[in-house]
């Protein structure tokens, strides 16, 4: 029997007017919330709503509202059942990341027909609910982009440039995993890289955010992971490429088709154990990569030269083509879950990444090495983040989760392992020669330097979030951090001249050369969190406290530093004190209509500076030396600093244009205080050195618009437009100083920031069949950022720091795949293209006297810059591969 045409048209246009992406919450789940009536519209108690393949359901209450909590992300089967009525089967419902998905509906009496409702959901183009700017990017948004890596995927979001968030200093962005930190406090950058093939969804905050996220100023990144499932499953990945670019032309390279200098294979496998209710996912991937520039082994480090009349030793180079910029990479997951006791949920992961390799960047070695390959350092790096995390469900209102994390980090970079390595004493340092072919290139010897950073990090977070009335859901909750912090040189070689011959000491660990140290900071937080819905009303209020105990010594009297100066006093080292900062944070947001919503949020954001600049350069006894009427200008690090704090504003209008098209507006504003910067200290005896301190500050002020398009057909887009205006007294906490060492006025005054990007384009464009093919491609447009020209105006010559605008720059990313089936296989070929127009320049480095790359008015001086082609963008990069899914 036949439904009713108007009776179908009511249920449909219910499901898709109210599917809805709601308010935000803190975690790594969503929730389900909604409504069931009849076609009357009057409620329906005691209805039943299951989510298929899980465990997951509630019951209607007496007017008709449900929720269903701690849900993972994914693309789920809702299905709603109420003896009398017919069933109702919601398919493609899409849960995302710390949001609620609302789905109302309307049952129609059974006495019509028997046959159940079936109807396909599609997720709204706009989420009239949200409190703030989030974007949830899932799985199958990333499949079809040129993307590789979790930043690649960040990059591309409104407001984003280079890793800075709406015009943040970098580090002011917290990374987590399954809503974890995975943050290296060194340096405040994650851990670990995150490829692609191991992301299920990604959210991306770069407005205010929960409470229960802290030591970020700028935004955070929360990706949830992929997990083993019921079946077993093989995916397997597999691409090589080159660079591809003309020779000649600006770059002034000779061009040569390397077909496997970038090859990945990965392999994900997952499935049950055979053990009861337990799955496993194992992924491995190995990637190597040379980058586009090489050099030629024409010398080894034990080569000896004639340098007094520029005459070369022996060239026992074996003359092979080395690349100067390269990685080496294993990488991968193991991650194990069990559901057999009832209501609780237990998971083991550990991601790990394997690293040699280098960076190919303006100025970082490729003149000083290019003949000489074996004498640089080699960077190794390794990290691993792995823990337990446990959920159990208390009721199917309330739960709590439990995590302990280990985020470990080993980076070390020289040339041989062993400290006392007699190859050291016969390379001696790196010399090299003027003669005008071989300028700058090192023709004998090694690089020095050996220098290594460890952070070991056991984070402990738990959380309470409970549905306590249909209005409110609180969530508590709070974490411990404890760290060490290892850092230094793992002993300092220095070659000293004695009798025109070059001798080698060895220092470990002395006054004149310190060796590694080791810092043990703790730190905690609590939270309190409640999201209300009431009505069309959303209201997000939360507070955080946070403590930091730095557990190191400052000098007891700054004017006396190292307790060197006669007669002056000389109180002994002092701790550091303790720090507590208290963050309110709250966000509304109102529907005005079902299809638009206006929304404000306002926020305390406080995070300590990065460990590294507080504690790297703490020993003060350096500064004994300091005489009267003398000055020191490397700042001495301070573990006394104070949280630095941002305060932000946020405003936007959401439209739901069409069915298919949706539009964001926000505008925003940061005031940026107690930032990092340098502050100067005058000696009892009228010396002068500089330290890090709560001293800089600048404010934040822009807006972004943004429109997706859902795919009509064949082809969907998105585009997002920022504009912003970033400025501050500096851009770095060493800035000032560096001024007053080159004999600036280093007073405190407002310039942009060196990322003040004042107009970014993104857009995307997809041509898709889902069941044959893919073309994709990402266009981005970047305003130039500021530079310091190198000629000064006024009395003095000195150069307006940040006054010049380097070129504007456009790039084009591009892939495309095909999907097949073979032998029972579902498989697909794909290409990517990297800079298809072979783009030359993006917000790189520009000479000073002309604020461009192509060309100095001072050429001989600037003659080794220009020589060296790392100065522009890479070149074209194109990759062809391809992906396995066998049908087990």
């Amino acid at each position: 029997m036949n439904v009713r045409p108007s009776s179908r048209i009511v249920t449909v246009a219910l499901v898709f007017l109210c599917l809805q992406a709601g308010s935000l919450f803190a975690g790594t789940t969503g929730k389900l919330a909604g409504r069931v009536l009849d076609v009357k519209k009057e409620p329906l108690p005691s209805a039943n709503v299951v989510i298929s393949g899980t465990t997951l359901g509630a019951v209607t209450d007496l007017d008709g509202y449900y929720t269903v909590i701690n849900v993972p992300p994914g693309t789920y089967t809702v299905q709603v059942r109420l003896v009398g009525f017919r069933s109702f089967i919601a398919k493609n419902v899409e849960i995302t990341v710390n949001n609620t998905t609302k789905l109302d509906l309307a049952l129609e009496d059974e006495a019509i027909t028997t046959a159940d409702v079936v109807v396909t959901a599609q997720r709204p183009v706009v989420d009239v609910g949200s409190t703030s700017t989030v974007a949830s990017i899932s799985d199958n948004d990333i499949k079809g982009l040129p993307v590789q890596e979790l930043s690649d995927i960040v990059n591309l979001q409104a407001g984003v440039v280079d890793g800075h968030f709406r015009g943040g200093r970098a580090g002011e962005v917290q990374y987590q995993v399954n809503g974890v930190s995975v943050n290296n406090l060194y340096d405040n950058t994650s851990t670990i890289r995150i490829d692609r093939s191991l992301i299920q969804e990604v959210q991306v905050i770069t407005g205010t955010f929960d409470a229960e996220y802290g030591q970020a100023m700028s935004g955070v990144v929360n990706t949830v992971l992929i997990s083993g499932g019921e079946s077993f499953s093989v995916h397997g990945e597999a691409y090589a490429g080159s660079f591809v670019y003309p020779s000649g032309g600006i770059r002034g390279l000779d061009y040569k088709f390397r077909p496997t200098s970038t090859q990945s294979y990965q392999v994900n496998v997952s499935g049950p154990t055979g053990l009861p209710m337990t799955y496993f996912l194992l992924n491995g991937r190995r990637a190597i990569f040379d980058d586009y520039l090489y050099g030629t082994r024409v010398f080894t480090p034990m080569d000896r030269a004639n340098f007094f009349q520029q005459v070369p030793g022996t060239e026992t180079g074996d003359g092979k083509s080395v690349p100067l910029g390269y990685t080496r990479e294993w990488s991968g997951i193991a991650k194990i879950t069990n559901r057999s006791i009832p209501a609780i949920e237990i998971n083991y992961q550990a991601i790990f990444d394997i690293l040699d390799g280098r960076t190919l960047s303006n100025n970082d070695g490729y003149v000083a090495f290019r003949l000489e390959p074996d004498g640089r350092t080699i960077p190794h790096t390794k990290s691993i983040v792995h823990g337990i995390d446990i959920t159990h469900t208390l009721s199917p209102s309330t739960f709590y989760t439990v995590s302990i994390r280990e985020n470990y980090f080993n980076r070390h970079d020289w040339v041989y392992d062993n400290f006392y390595d007699t190859r050291y004493d016969s390379a001696g340092p790196p010399l090299a020669f003027n003669r005008l072919d071989w300028e700058g290139g090192n023709v004998q010897g090694v690089d020095p330097s050996r220098n290594q950073q460890i952070t070991d990090t056991w984070v402990a977070k738990g959380s309470v979030t409970s549905q306590v009335t249909r209005a409110h859901q609180i969530k508590v909750g709070g974490e411990v951090q404890v760290t060490t912090l290892k850092f230094g040189a793992a002993g300092t070689l220095h070659y000293e001249l004695v009798n025109g011959n070059t001798v080698l000491e060895r220092h470990w660990d002395d006054q004149a050369f310190p060796g590694q140290q080791l810092y043990k900071p703790v730190s905690s937080a609590g939270f309190l969190q409640d999201m209300i819905e009431w009505n069309d009303l959303t209201v997000r209020v939360g507070v955080r406290l946070e403590y930091f105990n730095p557990r190191a010594k400052i000098p007891g009297d700054l004017a006396n530093p190292a307790d060197s100066i006669p007669g002056a006093p000389t109180p002994p080292p002092v701790n550091a004190t303790k720090k507590y900062s208290v963050a309110p944070r709250l966000g509304v947001s109102y529907p005005i209509t079902e299809r638009s919503s206006i929304y404000f949020s306002y926020g305390h954001f406080y995070q300590l500076p990065n460990l590294g600049d507080m504690y790297v350069n703490a020993n003060y006894s350096r500064l004994g030396y300091l005489q009267g009427g003398n000055a020191d200008y490397t700042a001495m690090s301070n573990p006394d600093v104070k949280p630095e704090r941002t305060v932000q504003y946020e405003f936007g209008y959401k439209q739901a244009v069409t069915d298919f098209l949706g539009l964001s507006v926000n505008l925003f504003y940061k005031d940026i205080r107690d930032l990092l910067g340098t502050q100067f200290i005058n000696t009892y005896n009228g010396g002068q050195y500089s330290r890090l301190a709560n001293v800089d500050f600048g404010n934040v002020t822009g807006f972004t618009i943004s429109l997706d398009q859902r795919r009509i057909g064949l082809v969907s887009t998105t585009v997002d437009y920022t504009w912003q205006l970033a400025e501050g007294n500096s851009s770095d906490p060493q800035e000032t100083a560096r001024l007053a060492e080159a004999g600036y006025d280093a007073n405190p005054r407002t310039v942009p920031f060196n990322w003040d990007q004042r107009h970014t384009l993104n857009a995307t464009i997809q041509l898709s069949n889902p069941e044959s093919y893919s073309v994709s491609a990402i266009l981005r447009y970047a305003s130039g950022q500021p530079y310091t020209p190198s000629i000064g105006l006024g009395i003095t010559g000195q150069t307006e720091t940040n006054s010049g605008r380097k070129p504007n720059g456009f790039l084009v990313d591009l892939r495309a795949e095909k999907y097949f089936h073979l032998a029972g296989w579902e498989m697909s070929v794909f290409a990517r293209v990297f800079n298809l127009f072979d783009a030359t320049y993006f917000n790189g480095f520009v000479f000073g006297s002309t604020g461009t790359p192509d060309y100095s008015t001072t050429p001989n001086t600037d003659r080794t810059t220009l020589a060296d082609p790392t100065r522009f963008y890479a070149p074209r990069r194109v990759e062809v591969g391809i992906t396995m899914n066998p049908n087990l």
